[in-house]
């Protein structure tokens, strides 16, 4: 496989070690039913107690010697099959924070979960198996065989026949286990959605009472799994009673007619009895071999799996050249901007344009479905556009690198998430080295200073994942200080005021003027409340733009706008 090639290339001199170690021990187990045979007619036949003691001595060595050859290359096998899983987990984590959210959305979360979880951990106890089954297993057999026909030429046809039946036989069910697997691992990917939707969608699941209805339907998901599991699991349990059969059957033939051979004078005992050992060697290091092989069809779907992601090129990545905007230049300005998804029928954004300045606040506003989400999430190339340009700086997002276009965008996203850990390490993740009395600031100006102060420990308080432990309310203010701690030249707040009542959200836009003086803004608003102070508000519908202006201008002469006014505040609202 393409992936174990190109992974296991930086441990190719331990591989080597170890298949030395791997062939040492071999023919060390392979040496011993030989000494066995020479004390059985040398030493016990003829009573000769001097050979059965030196030689028993030489058994003694080679089985010591077999032991820590043994040792060695089992360890050095699971240091490159853990370094090995280390390495993929990681390329694979790298590579799926740089897709954008297209490449999320295609693959989906729960996918990519089990990817760089369940498949990289099946490619890994391949690994595991090559390096402790696989490379002692062909020399076990090949040596064995030459070491059973020097015992004893007369036998070897029982070799010719059970060795070769045990490869068609287990040939033939490791092709039926190769679509039962892949069948599997989908499989997985649907169990791991429906089990995410559940959890993060309990409330909703109890407040309509659909928890029956939930637990069919994880019942029949849950079922679907079993049975393909099932069958995947029968077909590989058919192996080792397959082979064990044939081990049995070849081990009666050979006490059967090696009977005979000792009666006619043919065969000595001991000869028999070290035959004996070398069939048994060399079957089972068919059984080892089938169990390896009987893991290779789900490996490869793993591998297969872990490929898709490998070669998924991110839409979104630096340019070969990126381009320098000049300093304190930090305007945005939207260029004839439209945006399409794949698939999709109809555009989303259609011909956007217009510009915000440092220092001024862009609030955009619109029905649902409007656009306003994508349009925002253009500007740090969430999503490229597919017509017309974005630009920071007079010069395009898509010419700059994306370490300096993020590092001048504070995004307070639609759903603020706080990661598991406190309040300070949640305040720094955009900015590791602000101070103590950097984050108290941010805190007070996003309205939040008095209730971290009431949680135990202050700064230090608890925050459990996605903010579990603090209000919807106080999570988003929590978010807005995180991006306020970081002084960005742009601020990108996606609906980030919903969850404030009235006063609270005047305050913190009252307190946010000072603070965001020399940044420009775009504000996303449901509430017509929020935007009324901004220096242009943006009226988008269907993707288009319907109106641009002030507050009052726009009262007057966008009846789009207006009508978002009369539902929220009614017709006696003065203008």
């Amino acid at each position: 496989m393409s992936l174990l090639r190109a992974r296991l290339r930086p441990y190719r001199r331990v591989l080597a070690v170890m298949v030395v170690l791997q062939a040492a021990q071999t023919i060390c187990s392979l040496i011993l039913p030989t000494l066995n045979a020479r004390i059985i007619d040398r030493g016990i036949l003829l009573h000769n107690q001097g050979y059965i003691r030196s030689t028993g001595g030489e058994m003694v060595g080679f089985s010591l010697a077999q032991i820590v050859l043994a040792i060695a290359a089992v360890y050095l096998g699971a240091k490159v099959a853990m370094g090995f899983g280390r390495d993929v987990r990681g390329a694979l984590f790298h590579q799926v924070t740089a897709f954008s959210a297209r490449e999320v959305g295609t693959f989906g979360a729960p996918s990519l979960i089990t990817r760089i979880t369940n498949d990289v951990q099946q490619v890994q106890l391949l690994v595991v198996m090559v390096a402790t089954m696989a490379i002692a297993a062909p020399i076990t057999i090949v040596a064995g065989v030459i070491a059973a026909m020097r015992q004893d030429l007369g036998l070897s046809a029982i070799l010719a026949v059970s060795v070769p039946l045990s490869a068609i036989v287990l040939g033939v069910i490791v092709t039926k286990m190769f679509p039962a697997f892949q069948l599997m691992q989908d499989r997985i990917d649907q169990i791991n959605q429906v089990l995410r939707e559940q959890i993060t969608g309990i409330r909703v699941v109890r407040a309509f009472v659909r928890e029956p209805q939930e637990r069919d339907r994880f019942a029949r998901t849950n079922a679907d799994l079993t049975d393909t599991a099932l069958r995947a699991g029968r077909l590989m349990a058919s192996t080792f009673p397959t082979v064990n059969l044939v081990i049995n059957l070849s081990s009666v033939a050979v006490l059967w007619i090696g009977a005979s051979r000792i009666q006619s004078g043919h065969m000595q005992v001991g000869s028999l009895v070290a035959y004996l050992s070398y069939l048994i060697q060399i079957l089972m290091s068919v059984v080892m071999a089938t169990f390896m092989i009987a893991m290779v069809p789900r490996a490869a779907v793993s591998a297969g799996r872990i490929q898709d992601v490998m070669l998924t090129e991110p839409t979104v990545r630096t340019p070969d050249r990126p381009v320098a905007p000049a300093p304190d230049a930090v305007e945005v300005e939207f260029r004839g901007v439209g945006f399409h998804y794949p698939g999709a029928e109809h555009p989303v954004l259609t011909d956007i344009s217009f510009v915000t300045r440092p220092g001024q606040t862009t609030a955009i506003v619109g029905s649902t479905g409007a656009g306003k989400t994508t349009l925002l999430q253009l500007v740090p190339r969430l999503f490229d556009a597919t017509a017309g340009s974005v630009l920071i700086g007079g010069v395009d997002v898509r010419d700059l690198d994306l370490d300096y276009l993020w590092s001048v965008v504070g995004l307070v996203p639609q759903r603020p998430f706080l990661f598991s850990g406190t309040v300070a390490t949640n305040l720094a993740y955009g900015r590791t080295d602000a101070t103590e009395a950097q984050m108290w600031e941010a805190l007070e100006v996003a309205q939040a200073a008095d209730f971290v102060r009431r949680m135990p420990g202050g700064l230090e308080a608890r925050i459990d994942q996605g903010g579990a432990n603090v209000s919807g309310g106080q999570r988003q203010r929590l978010a807005i200080a995180r991006a306020l701690v970081r002084q960005p030249d742009v601020y990108l707040f996606d609906d980030s005021f919903s969850a404030l009542d009235l006063a609270t959200d005047a305050r913190l836009r009252a307190a946010m003027k000072p603070y965001t003086r020399r940044s420009a803004m775009l504000v996303v608003a449901q509430r017509v409340s929020t935007v009324v102070d901004a220096e242009r508000i943006v009226v988008l519908e269907d993707g288009e733009i319907v109106g641009i202006g002030t507050d009052p201008e726009l009262r007057l002469g966008c009846p789009t706008y207006a009508e978002i006014v009369q539902s929220q505040i009614g017709e006696r609202e003065p203008a």
